[in-house]
């Protein structure tokens, strides 16, 4: 969608990735560069946990030097759906149309960030898909493939939605999905997070299309996941069914 001309620039809707980090300074510098090889005329926000490797002052550094970089601080490890709930918010008060989910560790390849924005053209929330036809993952143990399978059959059947990857990260919004969800109501913190977020953005009636990704285990640094993370997700899915 960030095309090498004027004009394209021009017509392209504001797009702004947001990337929390906690402990990403092997990875942040070369996605940021990354990113704007391919999409030069995106922004990013880097929504950073107090990390104490310094990933945050690597953001602040960025930004100094480049308009597409912006850094927000937060005060402590606050959780993955917090850091984007503080994102979406900062998005919405300025004029940005798309709105992407990003992880900083490269399992969300840059590569994609096109066919998100193309397909944003038709949808209004856009899911990265590892388990349809062209997707998938790369170096998983077979423990963490049972475990993602599962809680996607998992949450599937208990919302009846038809999506086939509700727990990956990578999303692109269209600003108007955010607008419409009670972002302050969200009770998800780990990785339920994206499972509500695409359960309530399909209640509300938005039009919801998935892209395939290849997930490749991240190289350098250490895995956010837990089974807390597992827990949350399990019992949030029901809480969602329930709620009225």
């Amino acid at each position: 969608m960030a095309g090498n001309n004027a004009h394209d620039a021009a017509v392209a809707p504001r797009a702004l990735i947001i990337i929390p980090t906690y402990n990403e300074k092997e990875n942040l510098p070369a996605l940021l560069d990354a990113i704007f090889e391919l999409q030069p005329n995106v922004h990013v926000l880097v929504v950073d946990d107090n990390s104490p490797d310094g990933t945050g002052d690597i953001a602040d550094e960025r930004a100094a030097a480049d308009h597409r970089v912006h850094a927000m601080h937060r005060q402590g490890k606050l959780g993955l759906g917090t850091a984007y709930v503080a994102g979406f918010k900062w998005a919405l008060a300025r004029d940005y149309q798309r709105i992407f989910e990003m992880d900083a560790d490269f399992s969300h390849q840059p590569k994609y960030l096109e066919d998100f924005l193309a397909a944003s053209e038709d949808a209004d929330l856009v899911l990265g898909c590892r388990y349809m036809r062209g997707g998938g993952t790369e170096n998983w143990t077979f423990t963490r493939k049972l475990t993602s399978q599962g809680g996607n059959l998992y949450a599937r059947a208990i919302l009846w939605l038809p999506y086939k990857d509700l727990t990956g990260g990578f999303k692109c919004f269209r600003r108007e999905v955010l607008e419409t969800i009670d972002l302050d109501s969200i009770d998800s913190v780990g990785y339920a997070f994206q499972i509500e977020l695409t359960y309530r953005a399909h209640k509300a009636g938005f039009r919801i299309a998935e892209v395939p990704i290849v997930f490749p285990d991240r190289e350098r640094g250490d895995s956010k996941m837990s089974g807390s993370i597992v827990s949350e997700a399990m019992v949030n899915v029901v809480k969602l069914r329930l709620r009225r």
